[in-house]
């Protein structure tokens, strides 16, 4: 198998490069990465300045670029450019701290996996609540075991496996549990503060809160000690309301570009 590990953090965090230790024995391995932490860059992409990649080295099983680009852009110049032969599977992580609910639309690490299945890779993101513990490297061998399992399925085309560990302070986790997302929000605290040169600027901060009435959730069995997979996919459209909005005739409006 080959497979393509991209992240968010940075392509020196320990959540990576764990991964890459443990699957060079039994996957071909190439690595595509930002050079620098990029969190929370949701799906941006560079279109104004070039991207370098500039090669790493690691063992015989692995390859890697570090790029000055954003998660999306290592995953698609992975795929496009940088990774030969088409990979099987593309995993994003480990990332340093869960992506649970709302986080999904901020995640780096979640936009590295959506792009690969725009480009209809089969992709995983991987994100563990603290690295502590060893918590890394159980993850790491976890996902091994699991990838090489008779019954593991791939995603199948146009859904990202979103998958969450919880803390192995906690415990070791019992049960992965397939769930859908629940709700986590923060709430917004901007503080302002002024720099040397007199000028005001904010820190977004804010505490998060977790709703947990609806167990079925991510976010609530992430808090029961599960391992968590969601299955996300970009079909974003309400449907319920296609047809309830009627259709509108636009009216002849005052400065109207004449028609052909």
């Amino acid at each position: 198998m080959h497979i393509l590990i991209s992240n968010d953090d940075g392509i020196q965090a320990r959540g990576l490069q764990t991964l890459r230790r443990i699957l060079e024995p039994v996957a071909t391995i190439t690595v595509v990465a930002p050079e620098r932490q990029r969190s929370a860059m949701g799906h941006a992409i560079t279109m104004h300045k070039p991207l370098y990649a500039k090669p790493a080295v690691y063992g015989p099983n692995s390859r890697g670029w570090r790029v000055n680009g954003t998660p999306a852009d290592c995953v698609k110049l992975g795929i496009g450019a940088l990774a030969g032969e088409r990979p099987d599977l593309v995993l994003s992580g480990i990332n340093h701290g869960t992506n649970l609910g709302r986080d999904v639309f901020y995640s780096g690490t979640v936009s590295a996996a959506m792009e690969a299945m725009f480009l209809g890779v089969p992709a995983i993101a991987l994100s563990l609540e603290d690295g502590e513990n060893n918590g890394f490297e159980w993850v790491a061998r976890f996902v091994r075991w699991w990838i090489g399992r008779a019954e593991f399925q791939l995603p199948p085309p146009g859904i990202v496996y979103n998958v969450n560990f919880p803390s192995l302070s906690r415990g070791r986790p019992r049960l992965l549990r397939v769930v859908k997302l629940g709700q986590r929000e923060y709430a917004n605290d901007f503080q302002k503060a002024t720099d040397p040169r007199g000028r005001e600027y904010f820190w977004i901060a804010g505490d998060r809160i977790d709703n947990l009435e609806d167990k079925e959730t991510d976010v609530a069995q992430h808090h029961l000690g599960a391992i968590t997979l969601t299955p996300l996919h970009m079909h974003l459209t309400a449907e319920s309301l296609l047809e309830r909005i009627p259709d509108i005739e636009v009216p002849v409006l005052d400065g109207d570009p004449r028609m052909g």
